[in-house]
């Protein structure tokens, strides 16, 4: 197996890692890709795109990257915020006046962001299909009653958040949530990202390859043995009332693809992530396209939300207005310690299995890690931290403790 592309000199620790991937930590196919200042330093990918056919991974190798889907959406709506359209600490009913139901009247855009609205799932049983019908799924929503207080608690919003957030962005802007990412990002800065993939694209995508779960030994996350112990638990809302979209292969659609999900289901690579985080890690401006002032990419990176016991995935998050920050959960069992070890000033979002990209201003550092066989934990597992750490030495950085966060 052969691992193409380009990389610095003093990156090629990032080399041997992803190398070890395939060697000894089960990589089947995957692309990773790094910019510092703005410049690539790193750029690799390789294995084996789809082993039904045994079509290689290329360069134009595209995958769903499930939740780092979320960092697209949460851009959005950052951009209409920097640009004085969208208010933050506003009710949502000031956008969607449909939404002030059931309790929800006092829901702000932040808590939707901040993963607090109480909507991680539905009690409400959800159609066949139903995350392909946008207005469906977001008429629930606005009609339904929360699972909690709104703004007492936070829980991670898996599969909903996309729709919340997203219909924000297109009451705002009058236009579709991947719309207006295509106009407005993937467009000026020329990326390979797709919120709702065009056929035409479809013959590059990698199918995505479940974890092996069934395997003895294999350590099951605590929210999937909730879930599928108890499917009217919160974790059970959100994992399987989604009108079948987690059935096994379905993701993997060509329906799938089309539709926008927001939460999950972008299309991308490596390199896609870390294009979309590089103008991030600048200050909100690259070359000539200006995504944010860096005001607001400092709220961007800013801790909003925390807790010890996230009540969707039942592990500690920490949230920053739609990004994931650095989260240290080792100390947990063994079938949940998969956090995410970044710098205090890093933020950015990871996807079920493994895949991550995110920003770091302050090491001016941009990250993707994209690939097709997903880990069974839902953090980022030894694949994608071992890439990040070894981008964090490069540039002279120290863990915090051993195997911990990084610092300057």
């Amino acid at each position: 197996m052969s691992i193409h592309g380009t990389h610095e000199p003093e990156f090629v620790e990032v080399l041997a890692e992803f190398e070890r991937n395939f060697a000894e930590r089960g990589e089947i196919g995957a692309s990773v890709s790094i910019t510092v200042d703005g410049k690539p330093v790193v750029n690799l990918w390789g294995g084996v795109a789809d082993p039904a056919t045994g079509a290689e991974w290329t360069e134009q190798t595209l995958v769903d990257v499930w939740s780092c889907t979320k960092g697209a959406t949460a851009l959005c709506a950052h951009i209409l915020a920097d640009r004085g359209e969208l208010d933050l600490k506003a009710p949502v009913a000031k956008y969607w006046p449909e939404f002030a139901q059931n309790g929800k009247e006092g829901v702000l855009v932040q808590h939707l962001l901040d993963h607090q609205a109480g909507l991680p799932g539905l009690r409400q049983q959800l159609p066949e299909g139903a995350f392909y019908d946008w207005e469906l799924v977001t008429n629930a929503l606005a009609a339904a009653e929360p699972l909690w207080t709104p703004g007492t608690t936070h829980g991670y919003h898996g599969l909903t958040f996309g729709f919340l957030v997203g219909e924000v962005v297109r009451r705002v802007s009058g236009r579709t949530l991947a719309e207006f990412f295509d106009a407005e990002v993937a467009g000026p800065l020329e990326l390979d990202f797709w919120l709702s993939l065009p056929e035409e694209h479809e013959s590059r995508v990698a199918p995505t390859i479940p974890p092996d779960l069934t395997q003895p030994g294999t350590p099951v996350p605590s929210l999937y043995m909730l879930a599928m112990s108890d499917p009217t638990s919160i974790p059970g809302l959100m994992m399987f009332n989604t009108g079948g979209y987690m059935v096994p292969g379905e993701f993997n659609s060509r329906k799938a693809h089309a539709s926008t999900i927001g939460a999950v289901g972008a299309v991308t690579n490596a390199r896609g992530l870390a294009d979309m985080y590089r103008p991030l890690a600048l200050g909100g401006t690259f070359g000539d396209v200006r995504l944010v002032r860096p005001n607001q990419v400092a709220v961007m990176g800013q801790v909003t939300s925390a807790c010890s016991v996230d009540a969707a995935v039942l592990v500690p998050s920490r949230f920053a207005s739609g990004f994931l920050k650095t989260v240290d959960n080792r100390h947990l069992a063994p079938n949940d310690q998969e956090g995410i070890l970044l710098s205090e000033d890093a933020f950015g979002h990871s996807g079920m299995g493994g895949a991550l990209g995110f920003a770091d201003p302050r090491a001016r550092l941009s990250f993707g890690y994209a690939m097709n066989k997903q880990g069974p934990g839902i953090g980022v597992n030894e694949r994608g931290q071992s890439l990040v750490d070894a981008a964090y030495r490069a540039l002279g950085y120290h863990q915090i403790s051993e195997g911990g966060s990084w610092f300057h």
